[in-house]
């Protein structure tokens, strides 16, 4: 199929240079998602129909021309559509719906399928396969309720990036990849429970589903920090998707360098969505109704805008609710128009172009500039904060004084570049901006890690995707923020997509048994209500407890995690990472940061509590519980940075404390 692409000859079907370098990128990229990837096998799966599906639903996204239709008993199933040279497939899309069946399919209901043979591979080598013969009544239930290639996908060592997971994808998280385009679906999940692997799966199912739409409208994949988008950013390519954009929150608020950072009870205001009412008055006071007519000078003649004219005129538009920006350019236009009306009635007959010029009139501009005056969203936010006078005019009735007095800037600012923005101030500018100017909507936005986000934020992420939809994955007990999303509810509200539907994952593929049974115990104190997570492996993991004596214990527990295959995460206090990396560095165990990539030689990373969260080793050792719950600014925080910590693991997990550990683990 690649070199099908490489030998094309476009020098003779184009009509101009443009055509040329828009059909040749578009070669390009194709051969880029048509590249073999030596460790991805071509398929994974096989389903014999007891009868023929039919052409019609076997047909990929590629358009095979139809076949016998009893050569449709059999497919493969892989991570992309392959066809042969005659253009026959051999490989059926994962995504297409007649592939559906390979992971919805059950004894109490076999949808047709006789036999589903699962593939499992080693290193892209087939090493082994299962079958389930789902419509033999001979065969016990059981055989389609445990899969041992499943359980050894899950056992595998995790060296380097986050791999997809379409070849153990399970009935309910296919219910989620599967849902269609126009609404937006809210997963809770907890560690383990596959919700981030779910939420890229969606995309790539939507971009296949809905190719054409997409690709005019664009998808955006929204996640935490750099080093957890880092982390996943090979799950798209490998299924063969390669427009998909990936960007922090920070990333999409970008307006004002952040150089600063808030204090909890500042963050707090800053990120309630109370503040977009004030920042709506403040940018609408500088509207103001007009007192004197306006004047335009045409040739000998002069026409004259009376003030109680124009006021209506400003009126009608504040009454639109159209943004602040549109009006403004609107202004103009309506007084052009107002004037041509009288120039019509005196017997003229001008034309659109008049109405052009009339708006670009000297009077005009000046009329508008002096009622409806330009905006720089930052310098009005900027203002907020360092005038108490104006902050208490258009906070009045929405924020009491304590909080006004938590906004206000201590000391004056000279300009916009002077200021030091902290992340929150960012994202009001973005909320002013939107204000002003209308912020692009792409078509769907997946935000992952979204219980951290405050109701601000979550404004920001919804102006990306008013016209488009969204998936929103998270876990409200590992929020680990002030403003830590306390319903899905209220999320999906302050997002904009208050219908979204919300979906809990609570089958867990990746924490062991006994690791998360332990730190369940903080459920009760951090999420109340909320579902525990059921393991489904059936290896219990490796899980030790550890008094001890100092640092070297440390080193200690990260030496015999080594001797194992795979990843290895020492993860511990912010405040303690320093010292132990000196201690590892002086005991001569190289160490990786959050977000670099694992090797062979070099397998242990060292990572700060506030940002392991989103983030897998083989191998956890935990230092000191309670500096951990001791960094946050509160208990709760503290303990859900806890519960984040300590479900990390996928094999095993040894806990040391010097300090007694905190009494919610007793």
């Amino acid at each position: 199929m690649r070199e099908d692409v490489e030998s094309l000859d476009i020098r003779d079907v184009t009509a101009n240079w443009v055509n040329a370098e828009v059909l040749a990128r578009q070669i390009d990229e194709r051969i880029k998602a048509l590249a073999d990837l030596s460790d991805t096998p071509l398929f994974f799966g096989r389903l014999d129909y007891l009868h023929s599906p039919g052409a019609d639903r076997a047909e990929g996204a590629e358009g095979e021309r139809p076949r016998p239709e009893d050569a449709y008993q059999t497919l493969h199933i892989g991570r992309r559509h392959v066809h042969d040279a005659e253009g026959d497939p051999m490989v059926i899309d994962w995504r297409a719906p007649v592939s559906q069946p390979f992971y919805r399919a059950s004894k109490k209901d076999p949808m047709d399928v006789g036999l589903r043979r699962r593939f499992g591979y080693t290193g892209g080598d087939l090493t082994a396969y299962e079958d389930e013969h789902l419509s033999d009544p001979a065969e016990p239930s059981g055989a389609a309720t445990t899969s041992r290639l499943l359980q050894q996908e899950i056992e595998r060592p995790r060296v380097g990036p986050m791999r997809d997971i379409v070849a153990t994808i399970q009935p309910e998280q296919d219910e989620i990849v599967r849902s269609g385009l126009s609404g937006t679906v809210c997963v809770q999940g907890g560690p383990g429970t596959g919700k981030t692997a779910v939420g890229l799966h969606r995309v790539a199912y939507l971009l296949y589903a809905h190719r054409e739409r997409l690709a005019r409208t664009g998808t955006l994949v929204i996640g935490p920090n750099r080093s957890f988008l880092h982390y996943i950013e090979q799950v798209l390519p490998a299924l063969g998707e390669l427009t998909v954009q990936q960007a922090t929150v920070g990333d999409l608020v970008a307006h004002v360098a952040v150089r600063g950072a808030d204090d909890a009870a500042t963050a707090i205001v800053k990120g309630d969505a109370r503040m977009a009412e004030v920042l709506r008055r403040a940018l609408y006071s500088h509207v103001t109704m007009p007192t004197e007519p306006v004047m335009v000078v045409r040739g000998s003649r002069r026409w004259r805008v009376p003030a109680y004219e124009l006021e209506d005129i400003v009126r009608e538009l504040l009454d639109r609710g159209i943004r602040y920006g549109a009006a403004r350019e609107a202004l103009p236009q309506r007084i052009a128009h107002a004037v041509l009306v009288q120039m019509e009635r005196a017997g003229e007959a001008p034309d659109d172009r008049v109405q052009d010029a009339v708006a670009r009139n000297a009077a005009v501009k000046a009329a508008v500039k002096a009622v409806w005056p330009p905006v720089d969203p930052a310098k009005l936010l900027l203002r907020l904060l360092t005038d108490a006078d104006f902050l208490a005019e258009h906070a009045d009735g929405i924020l009491t004084e304590e909080e006004r007095g938590t906004l206000l800037w201590a000391r004056p600012v000279r300009s916009v570049k002077s200021a030091k923005w902290s992340a929150a101030d960012a994202v009001l500018v973005d909320e002013a901006a939107d204000l002003v100017e209308r912020t692009h909507s792409l078509g769907h936005v997946v935000l992952d890690e979204a219980q951290d986000l405050s109701p601000m934020q979550y404004r920001a992420v919804g102006r990306r995707c008013t016209t488009g939809s969204a998936t929103v994955l998270g876990d409200l007990a590992q929020g680990t923020t002030p403003w830590a999303t306390r319903t899905w509810e209220e999320a999906l509200a302050h997002l904009g997509k208050s219908d979204g539907l919300i979906e809990e994952l609570t089958a867990g593929f990746r924490v062991p048994t006994d690791v998360i049974t332990y730190a369940s115990r903080l459920l009760p104190h951090i999420a109340p209500g909320l579902a525990p997570v059921a393991s489904v492996r059936e290896n219990p993991g490796f899980f030790e407890i550890r008094p001890a004596a100092g640092d070297a214990d440390v080193v200690t527990a990260c030496e015999e995690l080594l001797r194992n295959e795979g990843s290895v995460g020492l993860i511990a206090a912010d405040a303690r990472v320093p010292a132990l990396a000196e201690v590892l560095t002086a005991a001569g165990l190289p160490y990786l940061a959050p977000g670099e990539e694992t090797t062979a030689e070099t397998r242990l990373t060292l990572v700060p509590a506030s940002l392991a969260k989103g983030l897998e080793y083989d191998y956890v050792a935990l230092d000191e519980p309670q500096a951990v719950v001791d960094g946050e600014p509160d208990e709760r925080t503290g303990l859900r940075r806890l519960y984040v910590s300590l479900t990390r693991a996928v094999s095993g997990l040894i806990v040391t404390h010097a300090t007694p550990l905190p009494d919610q683990l007793s």
